[in-house]
């Protein structure tokens, strides 16, 4: 068998495993992709929605109307129940692919018919941010063409086995996809329930360190890198713990604050329940313990 016939044969495979399980969401061409998890549930990006319905068009032709059960926006992952009429969920691979591994994008175009394109993975363990702004890592690069609207679509192996959902073009021919693993099985299910991750939050507005660096200069105040507070949710983690707007963060438990994503990695980290910040207003710095609990107190200068 020529390199050729092995290709269309493989191409031939993965139409047949994964092709019923591919769907598209949104009226008309579609916003993007997605994929049938189990019975009734369809998984796809979170930035594929808008509100809580949408339309979900089935490699049959068949158009129903889904409600979002869950949305993870800082994932870029949501769930859709809808009657999927006996389309079978796509099979899951056990493990992310590999550096070098010829994959196969799929998408539902406007028009009918299973769109297949072939690549391999570029790269690993890349990263990007979500919707929600959180850094989202351990990403695969793939070459795989992807036409618009074919977000949230499944990224396959040779035997037609889910082993990354499609998140965005890079350009250049490269595109991003979020690999399987178990926790994303896991967390997929748990917004297929109505059941979002739950991730601990200050409760702030922040002004990145190069802005805050400028605004305090403005103001007549020494220069310092952190997160300027711009604003303060009312009744939140920050303003229990005496955080004010005009605050600079400047540290979390221990380690300087120089980007959000510093911020957010000292939150997902944050033993027993708190998290100890040093935070400049003015000139004098101060210490507070913000409790995620129900209050908090602040652990003084």
């Amino acid at each position: 068998m020529s390199v050729l016939d092995a290709l269309q044969s493989t191409i031939q495979t993965v139409a047949e495993r994964a092709g019923a399980s591919v769907v598209r969401i949104g009226r008309g061409p579609g916003r993007g992709a997605g994929i049938i998890l189990a019975p009734g549930v369809v998984a796809t990006n979170a930035h594929n929605l808008r509100g809580g319905q949408t339309t979900v068009t089935f490699a049959d032709g068949r158009r129903v109307a889904g409600e979002v059960a869950g949305v993870d926006a800082d994932g870029d992952l949501a769930a859709i129940t809808v009657d999927t009429a006996g389309s079978p969920p796509l099979e899951w691979a056990g493990e992310p692919p590999a550096l070098g591994q010829p994959v196969f994008a799929l998408a539902l175009p406007r028009g009918g018919g299973i769109r297949i394109t072939q690549g391999a993975v570029s790269a690993t363990g890349r990263s990007f941010r979500g919707p929600g702004g959180r850094l989202i890592e351990e990403a695969v690069e793939h070459t795989a063409p992807l036409a618009s609207g074919s977000s949230g679509g499944p990224v396959v192996d040779a035997e037609g086995r889910l082993v990354a959902i499609s998140t965005h073009r890079l350009g250049d021919g490269f595109y991003l996809a979020v690999p399987v693993s178990a926790e994303l099985r896991s967390r997929a299910h748990d917004l297929s329930r109505g059941e979002g991750p739950t991730r601990r939050r200050l409760g702030v507005a922040l002004a990145p360190s190069q802005a805050a660096r400028r605004i305090r200069a403005a103001a007549g105040l020494p220069e310092r890198d952190g997160l300027l507070v711009r604003g303060v949710e009312e009744g939140g983690p920050a303003e229990r713990a005496g955080i004010r707007t005009g605050d600079l963060l400047v540290a979390a438990a221990g380690r300087p604050l120089l980007s959000l994503d510093d911020l957010t990695a000292a939150l997902d980290g944050a033993d027993h329940g708190s998290l100890e910040l040093a935070v400049v207003r003015g000139t004098d710095e101060l210490g507070f313990v913000v409790d995620f609990g129900p209050s908090s107190a602040p652990a003084g200068s």
